[in-house]
């Protein structure tokens, strides 16, 4: 832990973090953000299912900077398919190392935050914009093309009618009435 700590981690937010996953068994690693991200650390939102659901209990109240060992039964990891290098029914560990906690993104001040010509829509101009000041806020420039594969993702997996904007139905994954 951090001696310092003004936020704590909670559902929506969304995180910037390493972590390294591995068997319990015999302590294998089945999964690196360090290698299998270009060493950049994993963006994800906390509590939505974007991670196997010990990984959103696990990183729960955690503080920017803090490191954590979180052990996570089957249940709460692949169950009883297993997944890749993870054989069912496996116990796993994740070493964690949280950078970042920013307000997620699919809140109603969020949307209206990123929505700078107040059209109720998202261009990939006004997104880029918001993450850039985002990630500044913590310290961490990053060049053009990391934000251009975190903006394909995102209208890859949001913008549902294709028209090149995330409009607020379509932003609106937690039925927020203010949208």
């Amino acid at each position: 832990m951090p001696e310092e700590c003004t936020k704590k981690s909670k559902k929506g937010d969304m995180l910037n973090a390493h972590y390294d996953g591995f068997l319990a068994t015999d302590g294998s690693k089945i999964y690196c953000s360090r290698s299998d991200n270009k060493g950049h650390p994993k963006w994800f939102v906390l509590g939505v299912g974007q991670v196997i659901k010990g990984l959103d209990i696990g990183m729960m109240g955690m503080c920017p900077g803090e490191k954590r060992k979180v052990t996570i039964p089957p249940s709460l990891g692949f169950g009883k398919l297993g997944k890749d290098k993870v054989p069912p029914d496996s116990t796993l560990i994740f070493e964690i190392e949280l950078y970042t906690i920013a307000r997620g993104p699919r809140s109603a001040e969020s949307f209206q935050e990123i929505d700078l010509n107040k059209d109720r829509s998202l261009s990939r101009d006004e997104i880029t914009e918001y993450m850039k000041k985002e990630f500044e806020k913590g310290g961490n420039k990053r060049d053009q093309s990391f934000y251009d594969a975190i903006i394909a993702d995102v209208f890859r997996k949001n913008d549902h009618n294709g028209d090149g904007f995330i409009s607020a139905k379509e932003y609106n994954v937690y039925e927020h009435d203010e949208l």
